[in-house]
Formats: C-alpha cells, sequence, structure tokens
C-alpha cells in the first residue's frame, strides 16, 4: 500500500498530494504529517494521511480532498 499526505484547503478546496511509497512509506507519511501540523498557522488547512493502493482509489473514496486544484508531490 502506498501512503497519501494530503494538506487540504476547506476555505479555497485546493490540495496538495505528496506520495509516500514503498515498505515505510505510512511511517514517513505520518512523521511528515504530525511535523506539519506542529507547524500550521492556517486552521483551515486540515492534514490527513491516507492509505492505499492508488491514488485513484483514494480519489474515489475521499473526494471531498479533490473538488478544487490539485498538485501532487513526490516527497524529497
Amino acid at each position: 500500500m502506498t501512503a497519501f499526505l494530503i494538506q487540504y484547503n476547506r476555505r479555497t478546496t485546493e490540495s496538495v498530494v505528496t506520495q509516500f511509497a514503498g515498505p515505510n512509506g505510512r511511517s514517513q507519511a505520518m512523521r511528515e504529517r504530525l511535523a506539519l501540523e506542529k507547524s500550521r498557522s492556517d486552521t483551515d488547512v486540515e492534514i490527513v494521511t491516507l492509505s492505499g493502493d492508488s491514488l485513484d482509489t483514494i480519489k474515489r473514496t475521499h473526494s471531498r480532498y479533490f473538488q478544487g486544484k490539485v498538485r501532487e508531490l513526490t516527497p524529497c
């Protein structure tokens, strides 16, 4: 399974999606999520970590995060 870190702005409906693949993907995504939540200044930004077999599956099961502009990133 692949983990996806989603930063969703409830006000603008824009999302930033970062994909974390591999056996440690879920734990890497969770660490990044916790770091982002610590430094988050905008309470309209929701930060979630979801796991699935593909981004298409996540888009179907959690469609509200993909209503507006979506920017996909790869982790550094």
